[in-house]
């Protein structure tokens, strides 16, 4: 089966000579059919860029990328019929109801008034917006009006959708019924690029994770092939007062090989163990002489969050170039 993009030392840089900024730096990336893959990297890593490079907003300086089965740069135009893109923020007419947005979208990409009027309403349906069609966008939450944007770049019947930080500024509830949206249009044949600053949205939505790091590929699988990439579980202590944090600590630090973390918003301190089980009875015997309240001690799998500081030694922050 073709795959959705494919990418072979893929290279772009910004700029000449010395100030040469290389956004993609020989990227390699494979993206199976019927997936939702996420695209994560810390800031300037590249992963804008590459999803640029997939729209056709940007040329590739060296290398190969094919989308479906068709080569980016030799023919951006057929590239672009077969995928659609959400960007950040909601691209919709307020003063426009949502089945007018869908519908004039549908017309700019060339269909006629019958055809747009039949897949405006399929995609208001596929996202829950039925009711909401014939309301002034401006009176929608903002999670209805991502879902409206998303329903935009689906009038089209893309086979792949570019989704650019799809839930930034939504509330938890929105953000969970947008997950459903994507969730549904992966199962109904429309593949998904994702990138995503929420590593618990990769962890939700996706398939497969592709972290870049320095425009490049460092790691990929699912996200718990990831954690299992990490190599360690994670003693996690939650303690009952915030000053016995410290000792707790300095106790936990020496049964790995990094210093343990401590969070003073939630009371609880992890450490990176090599050898789980044994190692969360040695953190009972190290807290015992201690003499602190503990609300819980646990072991767990390292989070995408843990993952991502261990490969690239840094947390992921919003991208603001590359």
């Amino acid at each position: 089966m073709t795959p959705t993009i494919e990418a072979t030392g893929l290279r772009k840089a910004f700029g000449k000579g010395d100030k040469a900024v290389h956004a993609l730096d020989g990227l390699d990336l494979t993206a199976e059919p019927g997936q939702v893959v996420a695209l994560l990297g810390p800031n300037g890593a590249g992963k804008t860029t590459f999803v640029r490079a997939v729209a056709t907003l940007v040329a590739p300086d060296a290398g190969e990328l094919h989308v479906a089965g068709i080569d980016v740069r030799r023919q951006p135009e057929k590239v672009r019929q077969v995928i659609g893109l959400a960007g950040q923020y909601a691209a919709v007419e307020p003063a426009m109801t949502g089945r007018e947005n869908v519908e004039m979208v549908a017309r700019l990409v060339g269909q006629d008034k019958r055809a747009a009027k039949a897949n405006a309403d399929r995609v208001l349906a596929q996202l829950g917006l039925t009711d909401a069609a014939d309301r002034l966008v401006r009176t929608y939450s903002g999670g209805m009006r991502r879902r409206l944007d998303l329903g935009a770049s689906l009038v089209g019947a893309p086979r792949l959708l570019l989704l650019d930080e799809p839930t930034t500024g939504l509330d938890p509830r929105s953000r969970i019924e947008l997950w459903d949206a994507i969730r549904d249009l992966v199962e109904q044949g429309t593949d998904v690029l994702l990138t995503t600053q929420y590593l618990d949205e990769a962890d939700q939505l996706a398939h497969n994770v592709v972290i870049i790091d320095h425009g490049r590929v460092i790691a990929s699988g699912t996200p718990d092939d990831l954690k299992k990439q990490a190599g360690r579980d994670v003693v996690e202590v939650h303690v009952r007062h915030v000053e016995d944090l410290p000792r707790v600590a300095e106790a936990l630090g020496a049964l790995g090989p990094d210093d343990a973390l401590i969070d003073e918003g939630t009371r609880r301190v992890t450490v990176g163990v090599a050898n789980g089980t044994d190692e969360l009875m040695g953190a009972l015997r190290a807290l015992d002489p201690l003499g602190v309240e503990l609300d819980d001690v646990g072991l767990r799998r390292p989070t995408l969050d843990e993952v991502f500081l261990t490969l690239t030694g840094q947390p992921l922050e919003e991208e603001v170039s590359a």
